[in-house]
Formats: C-alpha cells, sequence, structure tokens
C-alpha cells in the first residue's frame, strides 16, 4: 500500500514511468500496469482528493491480476482433505496420490497446494526473561569424535552447556558420556566456576536427571535430587518435546557447535577443552549478545554474579544412587567390581530384608545402605574386575579359612613353639600335594587342646618321623603328648632325593 500511494504522487508531479522504477526498484511492466489502473479510476486527476487507504484497498481490487496457474493438485482436493482430516503425513499422501490417482506432480506443488487451501494457525511464543542469579538452563548437544587419551581411541563426545538466564554468561565442557556420575560432576564445576548457584535449574527429562518423565510431576533421580537440596537449587524440567523451554541453552549449544566446534580439529579431549575454556571468555562472553545486546561476561560480573546463591563450605560428592542385588558370596556388582557386605544380608540372611540393598556412589567411595542403615563402606574400584573385600563380612569360619594363607599359618606356628613350626614347615613343602588344609585344621587343633599340647603333640611326631594331621590328632586324642619321648635315637626321614641318572635328551635323540 506504501508502494501504491508513492507510485501515485509521483505520476501525479508528472514523473516518468522510468524514473518511478529507478526510484522505487519496481519492474517497469508493474508501473505500467499501475499507471493504467490509477488512469482508469481516476486517480490521476489532480483535482480529486487523494483517498484514504481504505478507499484505496477497495479501488485495488479493481486492479489487473496476473493469470494465476491452476495447481495440479486441485483435480484431488477432496482426497486431500479427507486424508488430512485423518491425519495423515504429506509424504504419505502424495504416495497415495500417485498410486491410486496416478498423480504425477511433487511434493512441493502439493504442499503449496495445504498451505494455500489450509492455511496453519501461527504459533505464538512468549519470550519468559528471568532476574539475576535466578535461573540457568543445563542440556547435551553431539559434537562428532574426538580422541580419548584415557583409552586410546577416537570416541563420540557431546558438549554440556550450562547458560546463565539473566546474563547468558556460559559454562561449557567437552564429555564421552552422560551418565549420571558425569552429570553431578558438570554442576558442580558450572557452579564453582561461577562461584555461586542459581537459585532454578531447566533440564531437560534425560535420565541422568529425570527417572520417570510425568507431564505434571517429573520424579527426579536421587543424586541429582540430592545435590538439589545440597546446594538449595530447585530442579524444573522442561515438559516432554518442548526443547523451546529452554531455548537460552539450545541456543548455546548450537552457538558452541556452530563457532567453536565446527571447521576445528583437536588433538584430544583435553585439548579441546583447555582451548573451550579459553573461548568462553574471551570470544564468547565479550560478544554483543543478540538478545541482551550486551557482552555476557561483563553483564555476568556487573549484576549476576553478586545475586546467585553462595557455594556451600563442602562441595557435593554423590555421583549416583543405584539398587544392587546381593550374592551369596557376600558381595555385590557395580560397574564391573565386586564389594563385599556382611553375610547377614545374603538372600535368607538373618537382616536379609530382600536381596537388594541401596548403593551410594561417590567419586572416591561407595556406601552400601539397607534403607537408612550404613552396611559397608568402600574404596570405589578404578577398573573392573576389581575386588573390594572385608575379610570381616564373611562367617566367622569362612573369613578364618581365607585368613590362614600359606604365610599367615607359618606365623601362627612360630608362635605357638619351634616343633609345631617344623611340622608346618614340612607340611607346606610337601609336593605336590597342597596341604593348606591340613595345616588349617593342624592350628584349629590349639583351639580343643592349647598350645602346650600340641607343641608336645608335634615334637613326638617329629621324633618318630611321621608328620601329619593325621598323626598329630592320633598323638592328642590318645593323650601321647603327656608321655616323656623314648630315649632311642630319633627316627631319621625315610624320604630321598632322587636325580636323574641320564639326560632327558638320551632319551629322545634329535632326528638326523
Amino acid at each position: 500500500m506504501t508502494y501504491l500511494r508513492d507510485l501515485i504522487h509521483r505520476l501525479r508531479l508528472g514523473q516518468s514511468q522510468r524514473q518511478i522504477s529507478r526510484d522505487l526498484n519496481l519492474a517497469r511492466e508493474t508501473v505500467h500496469k499501475y499507471t493504467l489502473w490509477a488512469a482508469g479510476v481516476g486517480l490521476l486527476n489532480p483535482g480529486v482528493p487523494f483517498p484514504d487507504d481504505a478507499t484505496l484497498q477497495a479501488l485495488l481490487g479493481t486492479a489487473p491480476q496476473p493469470p494465476r496457474t491452476p495447481s495440479s493438485v486441485g483435480p484431488y482436493c477432496e482426497v486431500v482433505r479427507d486424508l488430512l482430516g485423518r491425519g495423515v503425513e504429506m509424504t504419505a499422501i502424495l504416495a497415495r496420490l500417485r498410486e491410486s490417482y496416478g498423480y504425477q506432480g511433487s511434493y512441493s506443488s502439493l504442499r503449496r497446494f495445504v498451505a494455500q487451501c489450509w492455511p496453519s494457525e501461527p504459533k505464538v511464543v512468549a519470550r519468559v526473561h528471568s532476574a539475576p542469579g535466578e535461573e540457568a538452563q543445563v542440556d547435551f548437544g553431539p559434537v562428532g569424535d574426538l580422541y580419548d587419551p584415557h583409552r586410546a581411541q577416537v570416541r563420540a563426545a557431546y558438549v554440556f552447556v550450562a547458560t546463565l538466564g539473566y546474563s547468558r554468561h556460559q559454562y561449557a565442557e567437552l564429555v564421552f558420556d552422560q551418565k549420571v556420575s558425569t552429570w553431578i560432576a558438570l554442576h558442580r564445576r558450572a557452579f564453582e566456576s561461577w562461584q555461586g548457584v542459581p537459585r532454578r535449574l531447566v533440564p531437560d527429562n534425560l535420565k541422568a536427571a529425570v527417572t520417570r518423565i510425568l507431564v505434571d510431576e517429573p520424579v527426579l533421580g536421587e543424586a541429582y535430587r540430592r545435590m538439589a537440596l545440597h546446594y538449595g537449587f530447585m530442579v524444573s524440567p522442561t515438559r516432554p518435546g518442548t526443547p523451546q523451554h529452554k531455548g537460552k541453552v539450545e541456543s548455546g549449544v548450537h552457538y558452541i557447535q556452530r563457532n567453536f566446534i565446527a571447521g576445528q580439529q583437536f588433538a584430544d579431549i583435553e585439548i579441546a577443552n583447555r582451548r573451550l575454556q579459553t573461548w568462553i571468555c574471551e570470544v564468547a562472553g565479550i560478544r554483543q549478545h543478540g538478545t541482551t545486546q550486551q557482552a555476557p561476561l561483563r553483564l555476568f560480573h556487573d549484576q549476576e554474579q553478586a545475586a546467585l546463591l553462595p557455594l556451600p563450605e563442602q562441595p557435593f560428592t554423590l555421583c549416583e544412587v543405584r539398587t544392587v542385588r546381593v550374592h551369596p558370596d557376600c558381595h555385590v556388582t557395580l560397574d564391573g567390581s565386586f564389594y563385599s557386605v556382611p553375610w547377614e544380608y545374603v538372600p535368607g540372611g538373618p537382616k536379609a530384608r530382600g536381596e537388594r540393598l541401596t548403593a551410594h556412589i561417590s567419586e572416591q567411595i561407595v556406601q552400601l545402605f539397607d534403607g537408612a542403615d550404613l552396611v559397608a563402606t568402600h574404596l570405589r574400584a578404578t577398573a573392573g574386575g576389581q575386588w573390594r573385600t572385608c575379610l570381616t563380612h564373611y562367617p566367622p569360619d569362612k573369613a578364618a579359612y581365607l585368613e590362614r594363607t600359606p604365610q599367615r599359618c607359618r606365623e601362627l606356628a612360630a608362635q605357638i613353639g619351634p616343633a609345631t613350626q617344623q611340622v608346618v614347615e614340612a607340611l607346606l613343602d610337601d609336593r605336590p600335594l597342597d596341604r593348606l588344609r591340613s595345616v588349617q585344621a593342624l592350628l584349629r587343633l590349639v583351639e580343643s587342646v592349647g598350645p602346650q599340647r600340641l607343641e608336645a603333640a608335634c615334637g613326638r611326631a617329629l621324633h618318630f618321623g611321621s608328620v601329619s594331621y593325621r598323626h598329630v590328632k592320633e598323638i592328642l586324642n590318645a593323650a601321647l603328648d603327656r608321655q616323656p619321648l623314648p630315649e632311642t635315637e630319633p627316627v631319621t626321614s625315610t624320604r630321598r632325593t632322587f636325580a636323574f641318572a641320564r639326560a632327558a635328551g638320551e632319551f629322545f635323540p634329535e632326528a638326523n
């Protein structure tokens, strides 16, 4: 309408069509067409008052319209209407038209026809503004493959971004997974970089944050819930399928993907992270943000940092909470490693209220709980296949068996006496039979007869050259250990040491 009023005004002033076309950047054919129309409705007469917009719009309806080519989808209008009403997608509609009606048009023609006949309602959005320190939005985004120096292999990587809602200042870090432990550690490092905590965090519904995705009342993961209580922030997950509800961090993820990651190569993820931290402060932090029209880092230091909640004295250490099963060997399994629990908690044990316990996993410690009762505490294994076993968690008989290794048996025998020590050494040195169980049984005799009688019985067994657990036990059963030893010479051992008289090579001569 503005162009039309200007064109008519210039025509009334006597300006040529060529000049009008050049000044208004319109095609000469267009200027000529509207010149004829204006003259036909009397608008070029200087004595006629210039009409208002409503009158001009009504007169414009009489203007010549260019002929329109009918749509190739027009003959199938009712078919398309029916399929759209049943919720059929347009790609499927195109396939139906081609299969059933021999339609030869393109998908673009179908889309234009649908948009013209049944225009969709415009989507209206409302921008949500947050006060300083009120909100931060968090999200992950894929960044392709990066080299992992710890595993010596290339892996798929992600960027974690936390964006403050007021200043748009962000914390970002590249990682290889989205596990609960990684999620918790990233939040802690973000808070430490800001030297404060926002009052509300807005994540999406990833499993590290939300265990049950409900529209009105999502259920948070236990570790994330405890972290929120520790730092004092609220968690407000987005509704399922609505990433626009955290559009500030979505824009932050895209900004890093397009401006930092794109077109660059890094030797490994550690170098990439160091460069990313520098880039956030020296490039992203000092740019003029498109919405706030200010530098995020300066706005953060000037207004938002002071409004954040203070950091607690101790950082949050819990990384994950899991339910684990107690096995009959008094151990539970976590990430391929094994942690012991008291034998009373195995299935059928006196304290077993079920087969499962709750494992609270931190970066260095693993704690096992039965409800609110702490059952066991272990150092966290550094690799799969490691065992964290406390012998006191076994029943007394099992623990005693495991404690009495060959070295421990030698130490106990030396404490009883030299004769017992000599018998134990002879049994352990006997080959090829492993006599550790015999030694353990021998040492257990001290519990029933005492160290003096066991020492005397071992001395008598040595005197007669019959060193075995059975012989020592028979001496004790017959109370022969109380009898003095005969004054005869002690019996020497009949065991002889054999050696080969001929070399083994004589039996297997080399082939000529």
